[in-house]
C-alpha cells in the first residue's frame, strides 16, 4: 500500500492557491494546468479541503481562497484531510498459515514496528506547516529568477 497522489495534489493546491490567490481566480480549472491532472480531481481536493476548514471556494468560477493561516495548517493536516491512506499504512497479507511457526507469528513480532513507523511519520509531517512549505518555494522561485 502507498500514501496516494491525494496528497501531493492536497499541498500542490494549496500552494497554487496561496501564490496565485491574490492576482487572479484559483478556479479547479487553473489549479489543475498547473498540477496537470483534470479538473473533476482537484474540485473533489478543493472539496475535502474546505471540509477540513483550510479554504473557502465560491461557487461557479469564483476560485478558491486558503481561510487558515498557514502557519496553523501542517502536512499533517493535508494529509488527513485528503484521506491520503485508507486505514493503516501498511497492509498485512490477510492469511498467514497458522501452522506455521512463522505465519503463527509475524503479526505479534511484526505489526507495532509497522504502527511505529506510520506515526513516526505522521509526527515528522506535523513538524512541517504550510508556511514553511511556502517559505521554501519562494527561495525557489527567487533562485530561478535570479538565473534568468
Amino acid at each position: 500500500m502507498k500514501i496516494t497522489s491525494r496528497f501531493t495534489v492536497a499541498v500542490h493546491t494549496l500552494l497554487v492557491i496561496y501564490i496565485f490567490g491574490k492576482e487572479r481566480k484559483t478556479t479547479s480549472d487553473f489549479i489543475a494546468a498547473s498540477v496537470r491532472v483534470n479538473p473533476v480531481v482537484i474540485r473533489r481536493t478543493l472539496l475535502s479541503l474546505k471540509a477540513a476548514g483550510m479554504i473557502d471556494v465560491k461557487a461557479g468560477s469564483g476560485g478558491a481562497a486558503i481561510v487558515k493561516d498557514l502557519n496553523d495548517i501542517t502536512l499533517y493536516d493535508v494529509y488527513r484531510a485528503v484521506d491520503s491512506v485508507e486505514g493503516e499504512l501498511f497492509h498485512f497479507h490477510e492469511n498467514p498459515n497458522p501452522a506455521c511457526p512463522v505465519g503463527k507469528n509475524i503479526h505479534s513480532v511484526l505489526d507495532n514496528h509497522l504502527a511505529e513507523a506510520q506515526q513516526a511519520m505522521e509526527n515528522e509531517l506535523k513538524k512541517v506547516t504550510l508556511a514553511d512549505i511556502c517559505a521554501e518555494l519562494g527561495e525557489k522561485i527567487k533562485a530561478q529568477a535570479a538565473l534568468n
